[in-house]
């Protein structure tokens, strides 16, 4: 088991700035990436972005490149998502994930191993 803990969510003002966390635990030697996924009220759970466990590689969807910027800390276990210029679009419950699957990055919800139970991001206007 890889049990993982988001936090750093929150409500921010439309243009501003959060950063979310999530610690990870447990058979991280398992791990080949790191993803973090956002669910809207009434809307499916979407890919947001995803990184190599070792760091080495990176993806983004289109719709937050250039505002989103995913990072990880291995001597903490931690991975980042670094999130700028905040849309009402971004509100979201916003969630870490983990998958052992060798691959692409553009990471698919049943792909993922490991959840964490989400954080509630608001972007007012």
């Amino acid at each position: 088991q890889v049990p993982l803990i988001e936090s750093g969510g929150g409500l921010v003002q439309a243009g501003g700035s959060l950063r979310l966390s999530c610690a990870a635990s447990g058979r991280t030697g398992r791990v080949y990436a790191m993803g973090w996924f956002r669910q809207a009220p009434g809307k499916e759970r979407e890919f947001v972005a995803a990184i190599t466990w070792s760091g080495g590689r990176t993806y983004v969807v289109d719709s937050v490149k250039g505002r989103f910027t995913i990072s990880i800390d291995n001597a903490k276990d931690t991975v980042y998502l670094q999130m700028n210029s905040l849309k009402s679009e971004d509100t979201a419950v916003y969630y870490c994930a983990a998958t052992r699957s060798v691959g692409m990055l553009k990471l698919r919800v049943s792909a993922m191993d490991y959840w964490g139970q989400g954080t509630q991001v608001t972007v007012s206007t």
